[in-house]
């Protein structure tokens, strides 16, 4: 049907988030859903950064000399605290100022807890549903990723920074998370130069993924020991495509395959 190098899916926030993803041809996968389909991977990879091909993907879809050296894949993408753009530094200061030195966003999640993770403003609400949130609240307004990344870590005191893929997956959603007053009830234990950047907008974002059965059980499968993966597909969500039985594949770990879908 379509062939080409996976690329994370495309998504739009609607009643229920639509998914595509850009091969030879772009494909709504929504239409998919209830559908068997076939992902060969032709045993190619491409790095995301330069095309060469490469044996072995580093990062999410670089070869290692990329993932050696492209911005997109620096320290400070793990690690925003350590982003140095706002000081016109960093491995492509061009490319930092156009991508880093923009405003951000601190924002809480909610799935089975409450997260904190930051964002470029452009990305929102794109990065909340590539992490597979049920529901996010906008908690701070910086200017740039270090400012972002200095608030996340002064709040992993409270909430976690990682998403736990599994119970997302199986949608263990804690249905009691208020986001409006997790939010504020950390606002008197923070200094002034953090809360000075609080949003007053309290407006939360209810994210319903395309699933028609959730798994009991999830079993996360990759390209590299099964290069042919079938079946009914159940549902999306996350960057990750749900198939009867409680297989799983992540789309955005794979970035950079060469893969055939039908």
């Amino acid at each position: 049907m379509a062939e080409g190098n996976l690329r994370k899916m495309k998504v739009v926030l609607d009643d229920t988030i639509q998914y595509s993803l850009t091969l030879s041809e772009e494909l709504l996968m929504n239409d998919f859903i209830g559908k068997e389909i076939t992902l060969s991977w032709k045993g190619r990879i491409n790095c995301q950064k330069c095309g060469k091909i490469t044996k072995k993907s580093f990062g999410e879809g670089f070869c290692y000399p990329c993932f050696a050296s492209a911005p997109e894949s620096s320290e400070c993408i793990l690690r925003p605290e350590l982003c140095r753009a706002h000081l016109g530094e960093g491995r492509d200061p061009e490319w930092e100022q156009q991508y880093h030195n923009q405003p951000h966003v601190v924002y809480l999640a909610a799935s089975s807890g409450v997260k904190v993770g930051i964002t470029r403003e452009q990305q929102v609400p794109t990065r909340w549903i590539d992490q597979g949130a049920s529901a996010a609240i906008r908690l701070a307004e910086v200017p740039n990723r270090y400012e972002a990344g200095r608030i996340e870590v002064s709040l992993k005191e409270f909430f976690t920074d990682k998403t736990n893929w599994q119970r997302m997956l199986k949608n263990e959603v804690d249905e009691s998370i208020d986001l409006v007053e997790e939010k504020w009830s950390i606002e008197e234990q923070l200094p002034q130069d953090i809360t000075d950047y609080f949003s007053e907008n309290d407006e939360i974002i209810e994210l319903n993924y395309p699933v028609i059965e959730y798994p009991e059980k999830v079993k996360s499968v990759s390209f590299d020991k099964l290069p042919t993966i079938q079946g009914k597909l159940m549902g999306i969500k996350g960057q990750y495509l749900i198939f009867e039985g409680g297989l799983v594949l992540n789309i955005r770990k794979h970035t950079g395959y060469y893969v055939e879908i039908s």
